[in-house]
């Protein structure tokens, strides 16, 4: 036959040796890869330097961008490796895998039965080892969107989508589990991702079509030789031999495909190859075909060229776009849900990229992991971890050590049984989070092209591991960062996560988690339609924001995003929108959630060099109008009212102590003493305004022990008092430790509540000393067990109930294991 099929395992080290090794000795004038087509022209970017693996080919719909998919690549890829070695021998190579633009328009399988099609699957929590499910999407869903990707993928590359609001990341799998053969990825080449949910589950979760293969040929086969693990069995028969292995697959999977069911779409989409096949047949006699082990059969079977037309007839196209874009290891791992992905991908780089005593340099990488953490790992460590591997490899009959071998060694040896340990060694060199790279010259959309010229400005690198960035915002370059950061965000990519926990009120110090996904590719795609830049992008979207904003706390976050993200185009129509929304809003509690993001805004803008015109008018006059319209707000509540009505009168209370204006915070307290008297208040309000008015110097602890006594009198309900605590307490516990009346006369109320009101008081009483300091706690009851609160405890000697204590005993028994008396 004028060419040579290489069935290959995607993204399998061995197969990609293989690959080349069969290239060099084929010297082929036509080298067929399974993939999209539309990418041919961005193969000769392979032969650049820049283009780093790992990376992925992005390819989406020219008029939706969120209608997107990945074909990922790793240097241990055969597809890369088959891709570098025709463009370094100046060999043609196309791409000849179903058009991703067909798939685009193709709605047939809407209304297929499952044994036709694609399904919709509900997910589950998948089990921690893998089965021969085959997660197939061979059309992308067409509502997907990038920014429901999520970092917490599922835990079986089996599993279509996650079990909770993350994503569908699906592919279609030739063989599943962690050997799988082939991955056709329903549009070829190492394995489509395609972002995004399709639609919400019964349980809250999201659907994905997916596709169910009853076979798992990698696990028939390593059966057949007695592995139980499919992925030692690959380890043992191809990575530790390295012996091509591409007919003794292909005479395998004929034998599986001759006795398994067909699916539909492999059949169209093997249709497709032949037909480009025969095309390649008339110009070429020496053709290379590189695709999944799965697909060999069919493509080698006779069949005539009128049936595979009949199989494609009737499809259109959709306008596409592809470009080459960073990918990460961790994406490409198989936990993260992707279905072609493998167990361990940075494993399999070392397998790869070394050439000879492959143990001996991955456990000293594992040793060079552990110091990095301050874990003292020696040589000799290294050395001991060695001959354990070789032994394990030994006593089972492994022709070499594997990771299985070298996990367990580096267990004993290196990491003294610590799971934790060894977790870390599984993420940073099992898993690994090598980002790749592409060329500064390689086309992109404008947005992420400004992006990168930026990030290279503020010198702040995209990285695939998870690492923390401390701002100081008097430095320019920090202050650039911290603009850059909060704009990406405003247009949908979170690059980083504010740490708001630590950053505290200083105006100086911004705290920043940074990590960077390879979905955020698509996402600066789709954030194209809002501008060319970053800074234009994020103004565009902002100002558009603010005219479809639904609450007057809407339009005020994006009042502090203009703030923080120096969107100073933006700035005025925000504004006009704020104006206009607060002059129509009359809800009280709409108008107290907007102060606090206004006050921020006005206490560090100046940090921030913006200019705030305007703003403190619109502030000043918002909580003229809460002042006037809280007083009946406050009025027969609820408990759940009152919670958040509490919430909302702390809210402005802070917000009022950032604003440099003496006379908006004496007629804010005023305000508070006014409703803090009012006869009908709820006990959570009326001890939580007591509590403020006391802290701001405007009662005195006489008066406040007066307006406590009164609540916790008796005949007033028991829930009464216990809310009134909880207010007045929600500030902390310190004022407990310091004044000794106060806690006597708490401490009085709690040993006088009747006992059959007790347990509705408890769950309140919980809630409000639960959420002290643990100084606090123990501080108070220090006072409380050594000087009864002021002296209650001295002048009453404590009596103890034996028949009380007695009840415990048994439960005391239980729990120690012993019998106590």
């Amino acid at each position: 036959m004028p060419e040579q099929f290489y069935g290959i395992r995607h993204h399998g080290p061995g197969s990609a040796r293989a690959v080349v090794q069969e290239l060099n000795r084929q010297r082929p004038a036509m080298v067929l890869i399974e993939g999209p087509p539309e990418a041919d022209d961005l193969v000769r970017w392979a032969a650049d330097t820049g283009l780093e693996p790992p990376v992925a080919l992005l390819g989406y719909a020219a008029d939706d961008p969120a209608r997107a998919a990945f074909w990922p690549f790793a240097v241990f890829s055969p597809e890369w490796q088959a891709i570098r070695w025709a463009v370094e021998h100046r060999v043609p190579v196309r791409f000849f895998d179903l058009p991703y633009s067909y798939r685009l328009t193709d709605d047939r399988t809407q209304d297929t039965p499952p044994t036709a099609g694609p399904r919709p699957a509900t997910p589950s929590p998948p089990p921690a080892d893998t089965g021969p499910i085959d997660t197939h999407t061979p059309h992308p869903p067409t509502n997907t969107h990038p920014a429901d990707l999520n970092t917490h993928p599922a835990a079986d590359p089996a599993a279509p989508a996650q079990s909770g609001p993350g994503p569908a990341v699906t592919g279609d799998l030739g063989s599943a589990g962690p050997g799988e053969l082939d991955v056709s990825e329903g549009g070829g080449g190492p394995g489509r991702v395609t972002p995004g949910p399709t639609e919400p589950g019964e349980d809250g979760g999201v659907t994905a079509p997916v596709r169910v293969r009853p076979v798992d040929p990698i696990g028939e086969l390593a059966a057949a030789a007695g592995y139980d693990d499919p992925e030692r069995w690959w380890e043992d028969v191809v990575e530790h031999r390295g012996l091509p292995a591409f007919e003794a697959i292909a005479e395998a999977m004929t034998a599986i495909r001759e006795s398994s069911p067909e699916d539909p779409e492999d059949l169209v989409r093997e249709a497709y190859m032949r037909t480009v096949l025969r095309e390649v047949r008339r110009t070429h006699d020496n053709i290379a075909v590189v695709c999944g082990a799965w697909h060999v059969p069919a493509l080698a079977r006779k069949v005539a060229a009128k049936d595979d037309a009949a199989l494609l007839k009737g499809r259109k196209k959709a306008k596409v776009a592809f470009t080459w874009v960073p990918w990460t290891y961790g994406r490409l791992a198989a936990q993260s849900g992707y279905g072609a992905g493998v167990r361990s991908p940075g494993w399999y780089h070392h397998l790869f990229t070394t050439t000879d005593d492959v143990v001996p340099r991955w456990l000293v990488d594992a040793a060079g992991v552990l110091r990095a953490e301050g874990v003292p790992t020696s040589s000799a460590h290294v050395i001991e971890a060695t001959r354990l591997a070789e032994a394990l490899a030994v006593v089972r009959g492994r022709p070499l050590a594997g990771l299985a071998e070298v996990t367990e060694a580096a267990e004993a040896v290196m990491c003294d049984g610590e799971p934790l340990r060894l977790e870390l060694i599984d993420r940073r060199l099992v898993v690994g989070e090598r980002l790749g790279g592409v060329p500064d010259d390689m086309p992109a959309v404008p947005l992420a092209k400004d992006l990168a010229a930026q990030q290279r400005t503020v010198r702040l690198k995209p990285e695939a591991l998870e690492r923390e960035l401390e701002l100081d915002l008097r430095r320019d370059i920090d202050l650039s960062r911290s603009r850059l950061l909060h704009r990406l965000r405003a247009i949908g990519v979170p690059w980083g996560e504010a740490e708001t926990a630590r950053r505290g009120t200083g105006t100086f110090r911004e705290q920043w988690r940074l990590r960077w996904q390879p979905e955020f590719a698509v996402q600066l795609v789709e954030g194209s339609m809002w501008g060319t830049t970053v800074a234009v992008a994020a103004t565009t979207k902002v100002i558009d924001a603010a005219r479809k904003a639904a609450t007057l706390a809407d339009v005020t976050e994006l009042v502090e995003v203009c703030l923080l993200a120096d969107l100073a185009g933006a700035y005025p129509p925000v504004l006009a929108a704020l104006d206009t929304r607060a002059a129509l809003d009359s809800d009280i509690g709409h108008l107290m959630a907007a102060i606090p993001a206004l006050a921020r805004t006005l206490r560090y803008g100046d940090v921030r060099r913006t200019d705030l015109a305007g703003l403190s008018t619109v502030t000043a006059s918002l909580l003229a109008r809460v002042c006037a319209g809280l007083p009946a707000a406050a009025g027969s509540l609820s408990d759940e009212a009152a919670e958040q009505l509490r919430e909302r009168v702390d809210g402005v209370h802070s917000a009022v102590a950032l604003l440099d204006d003496d006379e908006l915070r004496e007629r804010w307290l005023t305000t508070l003493s006014s409703v803090s008297q009012r006869a009908d208040l709820h006990g959570l309000l009326a001890g939580r305004l007591t509590r403020l008015l006391l802290d701001a110097g405007r009662l005195g602890i006489a008066e406040v022990l007066r307006r406590l006594r009164l609540p916790l009198t008796v005949g007033t309900p028991p829930a009464h008092g216990a809310a009134w605590v909880e207010g007045f307490l929600g500030g902390g516990g310190l004022l407990l430790v310091h004044d000794d009346t106060l806690l006597d006369l708490l401490d009085g109320w709690v040993a006088d509540i009747p006992a059959e009101a007790f347990d509705d008081v408890l769950p309140l009483l919980r809630r409000t000393f639960g959420g002290f300091a643990a100084g606090e706690r123990r501080a108070i009851g220090e006072r409380i067990a050594g000087s009864g609160a002021g002296g209650r405890a001295a002048a009453e000697p404590l009596v103890l109930d034996h028949e009380r204590a007695a009840l415990a005993l048994p439960t005391l028994s239980a729990l120690l294991g012993r019998e106590i008396r």
